[in-house]
């Protein structure tokens, strides 16, 4: 029976996961699919109450007894250095060797779509964000702190087996569900050495998927063409910083970051935890007031389905989150009128007469 870990998170994390809870509990409970379900304590308040950011027994029981992880968001304005979403988050991404960030940029209504000319059907792109290396490997320091003469270096980490695994996955991906080219995105014209990597590492593993195009496209063009033509565009695969840029950029084009799902896989090893997340952040803004908008927690719940072996739940989930904005039952970021609990009400009643 597949054991799924849900952290609730901060914020805005525990409002939207409990709808996303309420899905898969009525997956388990009415359908009976074969769901355990797993709630963790951690988070700010954890940290806060005891000081505890990832315990190691968690660690090695996600490791070893989950399928997957359900991640909300992390973040509190009173923990000023996130020094317990770190541990949490890279816990997961690179305790896991999750190096596959998988991001689906993928309009679910023409009203969504806020580009001139453009239809929902011309914005379904999937980016593969490479997850475990680049800058975020956290390699650098301060020399001067705090002096007219401060020197600040963060480097850049790019790996051959950690840039060849996730350009592989974005063409393996591009060949199950047959999709006609694989663009590249990187700054490898200022980024000489780092990029250049990329470059060539992209050129060579094309070779092996000859039915599939290989485009190379610097990062900050990608971001133009994106706006003036999403049509162009069905894989993305990049690296950790462009990767998180462009995503953003996507969520824009699909209606915001409420409707942006995410999974982080070992892409090749399907079997091992996987560990999916909503992509907004921990809106303290928006906290306590019913208004976060819990589909970007619903499709990422449908990812995960997915992933677990039921791919057709991904399309029934993503199919009543478009009827839910046509209708206008949804948050008002998307036009609505409805606060976060009636949306859950309303998706759990729609899913349960389908």
């Amino acid at each position: 029976m597949p054991l799924i870990a849900i952290v609730p998170g901060d914020g805005i994390g525990p409002e939207v996961m409990a709808q996303a809870r309420r899905v898969l509990e009525h997956y388990r409970d009415d359908r009976k699919f074969p769901l355990d379900l797993w709630e963790l304590d951690l988070g700010a308040e954890r940290f806060l109450r005891d000081g505890v950011t990832y315990p190691q027994e968690v660690s090695s029981r996600i490791r070893n007894e989950a399928s997957a992880v359900l991640l909300g968001a992390l973040g509190d304005h009173r923990v000023r250095n996130l020094e317990y979403a770190r541990d949490i988050l890279f816990g997961l991404r690179f305790g896991l060797d999750l190096y596959a960030n998988m991001r689906p940029v993928k309009a679910l209504s023409n009203r969504l779509v806020p580009l001139k000319n453009c239809e929902a059907k011309d914005i379904n792109i999937m980016v593969f964000r490479e997850n475990t290396e680049g800058i975020y490997a956290a390699m650098g320091g301060q020399f001067k702190r705090g002096t007219p003469d401060e020197i600040a270096i963060n480097e850049d980490v790019n790996t051959r087996k950690g840039v060849e695994r996730i350009i592989r996955a974005a063409f393996d991906y591009a060949k199950k569900h047959k999709k006609k080219a694989v663009h590249m995105a990187d700054k490898s014209n200022a980024m000489m050495y780092a990029h250049e990597l990329w470059r060539r590492c992209f050129f060579e593993v094309a070779k092996e998927y000859p039915t599939i195009a290989a485009k190379h496209i610097y990062a900050d063009t990608l971001s133009l063409f994106m706006v003036q033509n999403p049509r162009t565009f069905e894989v993305i695969v990049t690296n950790n910083l462009v990767g998180d840029i462009i995503t953003d950029l996507g969520a824009g084009l699909q209606g915001g970051l409420g409707m942006a799902a995410s999974a982080n896989v070992h892409y090749a090893d399907p079997k091992r935890v996987a560990m999916f997340e909503p992509v907004h952040g921990s809106a303290p803004s928006l906290e306590g007031k019913d208004l976060a908008n819990p589909f970007a927690s619903l499709l990422t719940v449908g990812m995960m389905l997915a992933h677990l072996g039921w791919p057709e739940e991904e399309e029934r989930i993503e199919r009543i989150v478009t009827r839910a904005i046509e209708t206008g039952n949804c948050t008002p970021d998307v036009g609505g009128t409805k606060g976060t609990k009636a949306v859950g009400d309303w998706f759990v009643h729609e899913l349960a007469s389908t």
